[in-house]
């Protein structure tokens, strides 16, 4: 799976957790997480483990209540959280073998594009920043009452 659809599929699971525990302290379990993604709940599982690494959700196993929960309130995870915690590569790479260095665009093309793909990523991080799972689920629930 492409990172961009790890880190949306993320985000869902992060607003689903939200919007399930909002009213409790609950765990809820990666089979009903998977159920709302439309997902293996392995696939879930895998995700939320590097949400767990960067202490994003919290884990309890086995117990009359195993799962997973929000490890701070929703009101304090970016999406720029979610990004680093997910994405573990620049958005743009680079040649993965190095271009020949005997044409003029092969030998140019790295250090131009360089500093512009750097700014770009940088800009698209400080505006995920902008965004907490607050603001999604609630956006979320409200493209749903628009819809219906």
């Amino acid at each position: 799976m492409a990172v961009v659809s790890r880190y949306v599929v993320a985000l869902h699971i992060l607003s689903w957790i939200a919007q399930k525990t909002e009213d409790n302290d609950n765990f809820v379990t990666s089979d009903r997480i998977a159920n709302s993604v439309n997902t293996s709940p392995v696939f879930i599982r895998r995700i939320l483990k590097s949400l767990h690494d960067a202490h994003l959700v919290i884990v309890q196993h086995g117990g009359t209540t195993p799962g997973w929960k929000l490890a701070r309130h929703p009101d304090s995870i970016t999406l720029r959280d979610v990004y680093e915690a997910v994405v573990e590569k620049p958005l743009f790479e680079l040649h993965h073998s190095p271009p020949n260095p005997k044409c003029l665009i092969g030998k140019g093309i790295q250090p131009a594009l360089n500093p512009i793909l750097t700014k770009s990523e940088l800009a698209m991080k400080q505006e995920l920043e902008q965004v907490t799972i607050s603001r999604l689920l609630h956006d979320t629930l409200a493209e749903n009452s628009q819809s219906g």
